[in-house]
């Protein structure tokens, strides 16, 4: 447990910083302690290791300021960059290297989601292939440094091409920038498999990337795209889409705007399905056959934030967080169909508020509406301060799953009140449903803002 609790944090993505020595050789006294069985001395060894972890993260912060003066005063006076500039593609090579595998795999002997792009080595300190991706769009071979804090603000969509990833096959990541504004970055990054003598698509996932200060307190601008040809432009166009789509969506929430006439009768609809015949009460519920409350369908986690996870600012990784709450949503969804689900699409996922060292993550899983085989599973993620008492919400992912076979029917038990439970929150899981699980399926979709379908490209 002791060497747990002293597992230095990975800092390769800030230059000048030392590694911590699990050496009991190291000619540094501070690392020799870690072998000493005496209490007093891991205590003392503790304290000096996170004075010295915390020395450091500031050292390198204050390094970082130095650099505000390298930041571009307007966007005209950067480069305007090329699609193909900012072109990665990172191999994974599972089938020519075996060794490799019992790091990305699962005990079902499939290749975990999470782990493939997070733990390859050429993507180092845990920089997923967007953050390489935008990293290469804006890099000015003239300065040692980039003075840019590149963060990820929202990962827009992820879409699941095929469900079975081969344990003994290379894997592939290609992306590029596709869109930018002043100050953010949309990456589109896809993910493939070699099999049977070709690359087959497994995922597409787009990101927005902002740009920050070094300090990571102002907006800082990045360089213009300039697409060429029919292609670039048709993807530049599509981003353009997408910010007005998040602009409309982001105004025509539920907690916003009302729900629409059909979706009313929808919930008035489950409700009278409910109620019991004999009493004709509204205190007197009956659950309908096949069919599940929603109260019974939850599944609730707990995460202590470690130094390990963070990133050059002292916060929590985005990607931690992801991994966490899509595995606490699974393993819901598992509970729930009765078998191993797999994963269809992920809805947009707005990182709302930063988590802190040495937080307390509550990952509170709902599965809040089903239809055929699909599973919709809604992940509210909160930090918890023990000292303040107080919750404060930091992401809500909504993950949709496939089951082998149609699963019971999801059915709420109040039809008002604040829980999550609620009606409300009921239809607004289904018009995510919709967004989400149609395209894969048809290529069609319903607007929340409209309320009508929209042809979404796939």
């Amino acid at each position: 447990m002791f060497n747990n609790l002293c597992r230095a944090p990975n800092f390769e993505e800030v230059p000048h910083h030392r590694h911590v020595c699990l050496n009991p050789t190291a000619k540094d006294s501070r690392f020799k302690k870690l072998y000493c069985p005496s209490h007093s001395d891991r205590i003392s060894y503790t304290l000096s290791l996170s004075l010295s972890l915390c020395s450091d993260h500031q050292q390198a912060l204050a390094e970082r300021v130095s650099l505000s003066s390298m930041l571009a005063k307007s966007q005209a006076d950067l480069p305007a960059r090329r699609m193909k500039d900012s072109y990665i593609e990172v191999h994974l090579p599972l089938g020519s290297e075996p060794q490799l595998r019992e790091k990305y795999l699962t005990y079902h002997n499939t290749v975990r989601y999470a782990a493939a792009p997070r733990n390859h080595p050429g993507v180092k300190a845990r920089g997923r292939p967007a953050f390489l991706i935008s990293y290469s769009h804006t890099h000015n071979p003239a300065l040692p440094r980039s003075p840019l804090s590149i963060v990820t603000a929202l990962v827009d969509k992820i879409d699941m091409r095929q469900h079975i990833i081969y344990p003994d096959c290379d894997i592939k990541f290609t992306g590029h920038v596709t869109w930018v504004g002043k100050t953010s970055i949309e990456a589109k990054m896809h993910m493939s498999q070699f099999h049977d003598g070709a690359y087959r698509p497994v995922l597409d996932a787009t990101f927005v990337m902002v740009a920050r200060d070094p300090e990571n307190k102002r907006a800082a601008f990045v360089n213009p795209l300039t697409p060429e040809g029919p292609e670039e432009k048709k993807l530049f166009q599509e981003g353009e889409t997408n910010k007005s789509r998040r602009v409309e969506l982001s105004t025509a929430s539920l907690l916003k705007v009302a729900p629409t006439d059909e979706e009313r009768k929808i919930v008035h609809s489950l409700f009278l399905n409910t109620l019991d015949s004999k009493t004709v009460s509204f205190r007197s519920r009956v659950l309908p056959p096949t069919s599940v409350w929603m109260e019974d369908a939850k599944l609730k986690g707990l995460e202590i934030c470690h130094p390990q996870e963070r990133n050059i600012f002292n916060r929590i990784f985005g990607g931690f967080l992801m991994r966490k709450a899509y595995e606490l949503g699974w393993a819901n969804a598992c509970s729930y169909g009765g078998c191993r689900p797999n994963l269809v699409a992920v809805d947009d996922i707005l990182f709302q508020k930063p988590v802190d060292i040495g937080s307390l993550l509550l990952l509170s899983s709902q599965v809040c509406y089903t239809e055929g085989k699909h599973i919709q599973v809604r992940v509210h993620s909160e930090v918890f301060d023990p000292l303040t008492r107080q919750h404060n919400t930091t992401n809500v992912f909504h993950f949709t799953f496939a089951s082998d076979s149609d699963v019971p029917n999801i059915v709420p038990k109040t039809y008002g009140g604040e829980s999550t439970q609620t009606p409300p929150h009921l239809t607004d899981t289904r018009v995510k449903y919709l967004m989400l699980v149609s395209p894969v399926l048809s290529g069609w979709s319903c607007s929340l803002l409209c309320r009508t379908p929209v042809r979404f490209s796939t």
